[in-house]
Parts: C-alpha cells; structure tokens; sequence
C-alpha cells in the first residue's frame, strides 16, 4: 500500500507542479496590475507605476512575462510568494483567510458529507417511502435554488427568529463580533460558535442534497447485487446485510467525492463568504481577481493544487482499505 501511495503521490506531485504554472502565466498574461494605479485620482506617475509594480514582479511593460515567471519561481523556492496589491505579504494574507475558511468549512463538510451518506443509505433502504420521498423532495428542491438565494433565505429566517424571541441567537454578519475581544475565551467561542451556524447551514446543506442523491443510487445499485443475495442466502438478515456488505461497497464511488468536495468548497463557497462577510480563501480569490491581482491568484491556484494533492491522497487512502483490490 505504500508503495501505491508512493507513486500516486509522485503523480500529484507533477500535476501541482503543472497547475500552478499554468495559474500563473495565465493571470500575468490576462491581468493589468497598472489598472489599480491608472484609475486613481490624481494619477500616480509613470515612474511611481513602474517601481510599485517592480517591487511586485509584476512589470508587464519592462519585464517579459517568462522573466516574471523565473523571478517568481525564485521566489517560492525562498519561501516567498510575493506581494499583494495592497502591499501585504501574500502569504500572512493567504494563512489568515485559510484560517477562516477552514473554521467555516470544516464543520460544513463533515456535516454535509457524513449527513448525504446517511440520508442516501436510508433513502434507499425505504425507497418510495415517507422518508425517501421528503429527502428527494427537499434534495431536488435545495438543487433547484442558487446558494445566494438560500443564504439570504437563512438571513431572512435569523432575522425572523431573533424578533420572534427576543434575542440575538442568529447573527448573519461577520465572523465574529468584535474583533479584538480575547481569543479563546469561553465568550469568544461561544461568540463564534453563534456566528458560525447559518454559514454552515448554507454550505452543507447543498452537500447534503448533492451526496445523499449520489448516495442514494450506488445504493440502490448495490441493493440488487449477487453478493448481498448470497449474503441474505447465508442467513444475514436484510438489515445486516445491506450495512454490513452493502454500504460499505457503496460508498467507494462516493470516497471520491467526498475528499474533493472539501477541496472545491474552500475556493467555491464564494457566494457563502460573500454574503455572511466572511473574508476566507473565495473571497479572496474573487477579489484579486477584481484587482489584477497576479501574485493572489497565483497564490491561490498553488493551494488549490496542493489540496487537490491531499484530497487525492486521501481519496485513495478511503479506496484503498474498502476495496484491497486496487493495491494490486
């Protein structure tokens, strides 16, 4: 088995290699970093453009665009992604805002996928049942609505709830409620905590839709197999069977899922972060796009691939202990 991981990882490890070049090059060849000094009033100098956007790397006008690439090679090699057009160090912002994706995601991915496997096992255990026909309703109808429209649909119920009791239990701004209270307090957490619930809800609820109808299928799929019949034959009742041989052969295919979906959720729940005034790795990766930002994309797009690595790893690590077969 590790001699399998081994060169999946050596596989991966090219792929990142590839990717984040790729990202690069792309945003130096499409982004204008200038924009951002053209566009003030008044109109910094040309000489002022030039040396902010050198100390950058991002001199489009004197510096070929492969020289660039060379400098910021360089540069990671140091451990040195480069400057923000803000004027921060890429990375401090790239650790803070993985900070706080990772205390919204988190939660949100262990919810939605440990909740869509559990919804799509018993879905198909009681298929046309009372509970299957409510979790496909409320699933194809959670599919049907864009993730903003059922983010402020949460605002709107917090809104609602607080008014109705009298209380501020629901907050649906903001990650925390005062930024320079103690850290780690017992306020703190529970403040956060608060903070933390409608976000979640609007990222896994989605999860849950989507891997409890994937769930479902391989389910029902694996319910009419010859193996589970032979298991029933050799006086398993129904019940054991499914979960003890069926369930876990179902949820290989969905193994996949779940580990990338983690990945994409941190770039993808940009809507989330946006609406509920979280500033996490979405939307950042929207804003530096807004702003020409090459060295944030950049940045981005590295860590994406290196999730995307881990998130592999970890998809054949879940593939491999329920199915030895692969490590042949």
């Amino acid at each position: 088995m590790a001699a399998y991981l081994l060169r999946r990882m050596i596989n991966y490890l090219f792929l990142v290699i590839i990717a984040a070049s790729v990202t690069y090059l792309l945003a130096a060849w499409i982004f204008h970093p200038e924009n951002n000094w053209l566009a003030r009033h008044p109109q910094p100098s040309w000489s002022v453009i030039h040396a902010e956007l050198k100390a950058r790397n991002e001199d489009e006008t004197l510096t070929p665009i492969w020289t660039r690439y060379a400098n910021w090679v360089n540069g990671l090699l140091h451990g040195n992604m480069g400057i923000e057009i803000g004027g921060n160090s890429v990375a401090q912002d790239m650790g803070r805002r993985i900070g706080v994706s990772t205390r919204l995601l988190a939660l949100s991915t262990v919810i939605g996928s440990i909740g869509g496997v559990v919804v799509g096992v018993w879905g198909a255990v009681r298929q046309y049942k009372l509970f299957d026909r409510v979790s496909t309703g409320a699933s194809l109808l959670i599919f049907a609505m864009p993730v903003f429209t059922l983010a402020i649909l949460l605002q709107m119920f917090a809104t609602w709830f607080n008014n109705a009791t009298g209380t501020h239990f629901l907050y649906y701004v903001n990650e925390v409620s005062n930024p320079n209270q103690p850290f780690w307090t017992w306020s703190d957490l529970v403040d956060r905590f608060e903070h933390l619930i409608l976000p979640t809800l609007s990222v896994s609820l989605g999860s849950v839709a989507y891997f409890s109808r994937y769930q479902r299928a391989t389910m029902l799929d694996i319910m009419g197999s010859d193996f589970l019949r032979t298991a029933r034959a050799k006086g398993l009742t129904k019940n054991r069977a499914i979960f003890k041989h069926g369930a876990r052969t179902a949820i290989i295919p969905v193994a996949t899922l779940l580990s990338y979906n983690a990945v994409l959720l941190f770039t993808g729940a940009v809507f989330t972060e946006v609406i509920f005034t979280w500033h996490g790795m979405g939307e950042w990766f929207i804003s530096s796009i807004g702003q020409n930002d090459v060295n944030s994309v950049a940045a981005v797009g590295i860590f994406t691939s290196i999730l995307v690595l881990v998130a592999g790893l970890i998809s054949e690590v879940i593939t491999v202990t329920l199915d030895p077969r692969v490590r042949v």
